[in-house]
């Protein structure tokens, strides 16, 4: 039985210049990608510049109806003294009712923790705004040592297989949350 299709928002959390991001980013988008049943959309926040945000505005819009139409997220964050970037913070603050009653998987990179602390302080967030993360999550410790100069992984099986692993969670979660959505609407 093919998986039912749903749409994966990949939002990349970091801004800094000589940012690390891109490379996970387009590492996990490309497998992702390889799921034939889910739609990715990469709302990449040095984009997105989640500080110039003004309700009404159309960017403020845009980054509201992309948010809202995704039923999965996958937040690619860094760690940065122990947590998440604020850039990401306030791109999250800047919506509720478009995060509610959807799942949230995690892909972390950092030093030796592979940024499973930023995660953990996500998870947080995210619970207070209703949305459901899954455990399954992908994690590169020394991210740069992983990586070559063409951002493929030295060793893509490990990463492979826990990217798969989040992304069936996922599966299950999105379609069985939009399902849930549909037939009743939540309300927090």
């Amino acid at each position: 039985m093919p998986e039912p299709r749903h749409t994966l928002a990949v939002i990349v959390g970091s801004t800094r210049e000589g940012r690390f991001a891109p490379v996970i980013a387009n590492w996990f988008t490309r497998h992702a990608e390889t799921h034939a049943h889910i739609d990715v959309d990469v709302i990449d926040l040095d984009t997105v510049r989640p500080y110039e945000l003004r309700g009404g505005t159309e960017a403020y819009e845009s980054f509201a109806k992309r948010v809202d139409r995704a039923d999965a997220f996958v937040v690619i964050t860094p760690e940065y003294n122990h947590s998440f970037p604020a850039p990401l913070k306030h791109a999250i603050d800047l919506l509720r009712p478009q995060w509610q009653a959807k799942p949230v998987g995690f892909v972390s990179y950092g030093g030796i923790s592979g940024g499973l602390r930023a995660v953990e302080q996500l998870r947080l967030v995210f619970a207070e705004l209703h949305a459901t993360t899954v455990r399954e999550t992908v994690s590169f410790p020394l991210a740069g040592n992983l990586f070559d100069e063409r951002g493929e992984l030295h060793d893509p099986a490990p990463a492979a297989t826990a990217a798969d692993a989040l992304l069936k969670q996922l599966t299950w979660w999105a379609v069985a949350l939009r399902e849930a959505r549909l037939a009743r609407p939540y309300g927090a």
